[in-house]
This record gives C-alpha cells, sequence and structure tokens, in this order.
C-alpha cells in the first residue's frame, strides 16, 4: 500500500492481449468437444483407446484452463511515478535502458520482448502478451525522457 502511494496516483491499466485469451479459449472449447466426444465413443464401443483419448484432452482442457486463470491476472499497471508489472515494482528515475529483442522461433514467427533495465541491474521483461505493448514502451521511453531532462 505504502509502494503505490509513493507511485502517485493511477493512470492506466495493460491486461493481456485478446490474442492470448482467444487462443487459450479456442483450445479449451475444442478439447473438451474432443473430449466429450470421446467419451461418446468410449461408452459405445468399450475400447480403452476411447478413454485414454478423453483423459488426454481432459488434462489439455484443465492445463489451458489453469494458463488461462493465471494469465488474466497479467497486468501492467501505470501510475503518475513508475509501474507495477506482477511482482515488480518501477519508478521512472530506475530506468537505467529500455531494449528489444526480437526472437524468431520455427512455429511461432517472430516474437519481440521488451527488457527494461534497472538502475540496480534488475531486469523486467514485457512480452506480446500484455496488449499494446508497443505502446507500453512508448509511454516508458517518454517518462524516462522527461525525468531525463529535468
Amino acid at each position: 500500500m505504502e509502494i503505490t502511494k509513493k507511485l502517485g496516483n493511477f493512470e492506466r491499466v495493460y491486461g493481456t492481449s485478446p490474442v492470448y485469451l482467444q487462443r487459450a479459449a479456442i483450445i479449451a472449447v475444442v478439447s473438451f468437444v474432443f473430449f466429450l466426444s470421446m467419451m461418446i465413443a468410449f461408452s459405445i464401443r468399450q475400447n480403452i483407446g476411447y478413454f485414454l483419448l478423453a483423459s488426454a484432452f481432459l488434462i489439455i482442457q484443465l492445463f489451458t484452463l489453469f494458463g488461462w486463470i493465471t494469465q488474466r491476472k497479467n497486468e501492467l499497471k501505470f501510475y503518475e511515478n513508475g509501474f507495477v508489472y506482477r511482482k515488480n515494482t518501477c519508478f521512472w528515475h530506475e530506468i537505467k535502458s529500455v531494449n528489444s529483442k526480437t526472437e524468431s522461433g520455427m512455429m511461432s514467427g517472430k516474437k519481440i520482448n521488451f527488457e527494461i533495465i534497472k538502475t540496480n541491474g534488475e531486469k523486467i521483461v514485457l512480452t506480446e502478451a500484455i496488449y499494446r505493448v508497443e505502446e507500453v514502451i512508448e509511454q516508458i521511453k517518454k517518462n524516462k525522457k522527461s525525468l531525463d531532462k529535468v
């Protein structure tokens, strides 16, 4: 509570990107449909293979829903004097540099990660999972520059 008083007035919150939430929702729905169809096939055919497939789809659905719930709590909160991301608190004057890293994978294509390095060496990594992450980085750079001028 005392840290948020030092951060100043609340300005804005950036949540999880809808793209990531939609992907998780689609996987959860599809795995549930396959789970139900395999359970129906198991009840009709009495073959253990259908039961094993149903169990696998149930596990996929449970992991997806767990990831979806934990990802929804992923918020970046902007305040007058800094921001809070997960368990990291950062004041504007603590920012040493902001770097962008582009990672490319065979299946996922290009991923852009932004690394915020604080003066004490601590790193905060912002990923594309945050809605409008480019806008967030521009705002951080703008706030950092306005403090550098003073």
